[in-house]
């Protein structure tokens, strides 16, 4: 296991960052935890824990993709000869037995450049918001386009493509994996436990700041890598302006001419909407009344996501930066 370094990014995880150091801190030899402006002692327990701890510039703003990059760097500094790089989120914890998985199939095959595995959430019966992010995190097993924040990535592979896009406020992890692809690596997903989420996620209104946010990073992300052949991102962002925008704008207009009908034809194409989602999530094993769930919130989810694509694209023509949206509850120290 020495071959393996693990950084952790965090900012006000509370016991949460304690729980992720623990997971990992008994496996490797060298654990960096980046931190993001904590105000909670999160710097002060991390030391305390034995991690090596890097705290982020304040007058530099915050984003993971940065944090990710700092943190590699500094493990590179201290242990140079480091072979793979394992990165987790401060509010997840590692699952035992998962970094030996992954670096079996980094050494097995030399053409795969990130591994990555199921990402649970910790708390699914605290919220409907949280199992909707456990359903969300289900994605196929075999070679994928992308993973999320939690993977274990090469490392001449990263230095390679020059790691992370610090400028991203979301969607790092996805674009990164569209540069380390174009550079000829794989992305892998395997049937294999890897971490526990803790989302906190209690409020429709954090679920909309977090779909808001995510609109944002898929604007972003399709402004950057667009056009064919990678269309990062395209299709998604053409099914926020089309169900969040463009149908209903018909919708209402129409109504004037149609006596209302064309508003009773919209909701029919919703409805139509959620049956497709509802039969897909059924497909994965959900049960029905989290199936009925995923679907009615991914048709809302169309609305905060148009907010997000229209502020990239008002911030990108207006030449502002945007900072980082917060929408998870503040985590409890210990």
């Amino acid at each position: 296991m020495n071959s393996i370094g693990v950084v952790v990014i965090g900012r006000n995880e509370g016991n949460r960052l304690k729980q992720c150091l623990l997971s990992v801190l008994e496996q490797v030899k060298t654990v960096v935890y980046v931190d993001s402006g904590s105000n909670d002692g999160s710097v002060d327990l991390a030391r305390s824990l034995g991690a090596n701890v890097v705290e982020l510039d304040l007058s530099i703003p915050f984003t993971a993709a940065r944090a990710r990059n700092e943190g590699f760097e500094y493990l590179l500094k201290i242990e140079p000869y480091t072979e793979f790089v394992q990165f987790v989120d401060g509010d997840c914890l590692v699952v035992e037995g998962w970094l030996e998985k992954a670096v079996k199939v980094l050494d097995a095959k030399p053409e795969v450049v990130v591994v990555c595995g199921r990402r649970r959430e910790e708390f699914p019966t605290n919220s409907v918001y949280n199992r909707l992010c456990d359903i969300e995190w289900d994605t196929p097993v075999g070679e994928a386009q992308a993973c999320g924040g939690d993977a274990m990535m090469r490392v001449n592979a990263l230095k390679q493509v020059g790691g992370f896009n610090p400028s991203l406020i979301a969607g790092e992890e996805p674009e990164l994996c569209v540069r380390l692809r174009q550079a000829g690596g794989t992305i892998m997903r395997i049937d294999a436990e890897m971490t526990l989420h803790d989302a906190q996620i209690m409020h429709f209104n954090q679920w909309w700041k977090r779909s808001v946010r995510n609109g944002h990073a898929y604007a972003e992300g399709a402004w950057l890598h667009g056009k064919p052949p990678e269309k990062h991102w395209i299709k998604e962002s053409r099914r926020i302006w089309v169900w969040g925008l463009i149908l209903p704008l018909l919708a209402f207009i129409a109504a004037w001419f149609t006596g209302g009908i064309s508003i009773i034809l919209l909701f029919v194409a919703y409805s139509i909407l959620f049956s497709r989602v509802y039969k897909y999530a059924r497909t994965k094993g959900v049960t029905p009344v989290d199936g009925l769930f995923y679907g009615l919130f991914c048709v809302l989810d169309k609305f905060p996501g148009l907010i997000g694509q229209i502020q990239f694209h008002l911030s990108r023509l207006l030449g502002k930066k945007r900072a980082i949206v917060e929408y998870k509850s503040a985590a409890v120290s210990s």
